[in-house]
């Protein structure tokens, strides 16, 4: 007769995720309750739950952090209200006023945003744009028979395209899985991520005009036909210089409060979490 299972390798199993999460995690001897970190951990993705418990911890770390600081200059502010109706607390409006008077940061002007424009053209490019036909023959991704078969099938069709190419249509019609098939395999204009990554591939490789080839993909095998291609151009500083003062302002901006955070980390008694960075002492 079985016994339920007690086996010392379950037990282990679950010991190392135990283990890894410390038992006390505290700013300046105030402990922030375990149950306040597993509901925390929500707001955290992680590959491991261990890991979302540690992100957790280490937010909240960082918001007594600014708390106590806020206490400490008795800072006072408004809560504010965002657009979708939450309302912040009396603490979390502190803390704001905290970060807003405490890290100034400068804003990017035209040269900053000239410099990285100059340094980043392909960031700022319209995107390329295909007219396109196909015929799909359906093969799953592992089924090598269907995709052999398939693959000879292509080769047939491709053969006959090259010597009476107006016969695409008829035959995306008849043989093409697409429901584009109904309009000759016509897939109209195409921009990035409108279609999978290797047939996006494809596209950028081939040659309006040439003779259809053949491009595989984890639908099957297509036979494909570029009828038009519309490369992207450079965008005017002009149109962007806006986005990229925001994009700069929000990176150093970013930076600034991650050292501040770190300055406040290594004045502070902080058990659980490390916050400092690695050969950085908590007296620098």
């Amino acid at each position: 007769m079985s016994t339920p299972a007690t086996s010392s390798a379950g037990c282990d199993l679950k010991s190392p995720a135990i283990d890894a999460r410390p038992r006390t995690v505290s700013v300046n001897g105030i402990t922030i309750p375990r149950g306040d970190i597993a509901r925390e951990t929500q707001n955290h993705q992680a590959q491991t739950p261990v890991a979302a418990w540690k992100k957790a911890a280490a937010a909240l770390v960082v918001r007594e952090l600014l708390r106590q600081r806020a206490a400490a200059l008795k800072i006072e502010a408004v809560p504010m209200t965002d657009e979708e109706g939450r309302r912040e607390t009396e603490d979390e409006a502190a803390m704001r006023a905290l970060v807003e008077r405490e890290v100034q940061v400068p804003t990017a002007d035209s040269d900053t945003c000239r410099r990285y424009y100059d340094s980043n053209q392909a960031r700022f490019r319209s995107a390329p744009l295909f007219a396109a036909r196909h015929i799909l023959l359906p093969a799953a991704p592992g089924d090598v028979e269907a995709r052999d078969a398939a693959r000879a099938q292509a080769e047939v069709l491709c053969a006959g395209l090259r010597t009476a190419p107006e016969s695409f249509a008829g035959l995306a019609m008849v043989h093409s899985a697409c429901p584009s098939a109904k309009v000759g395999g016509n897939l109209g204009q195409i921009g990035p991520g409108q279609t999978v990554p290797e047939f996006e591939k494809a596209l950028a490789m081939m040659v309006p005009g040439d003779a259809p080839g053949i491009v595989e993909t984890r639908y099957g095998l297509h036979i494909v036909a570029l009828d038009q291609r519309v490369d992207g151009e450079t965008i005017p500083f002009d149109i962007v210089q806006d986005r990229i003062a925001a994009y700069l302002d929000d990176t150093v901006r970013r930076r600034a409060q991650q050292h501040y955070v770190e300055l406040l980390a290594s004045e502070a008694t902080i058990i659980g979490v490390d916050l400092v960075p690695p050969g950085q002492s908590r007296d620098q």
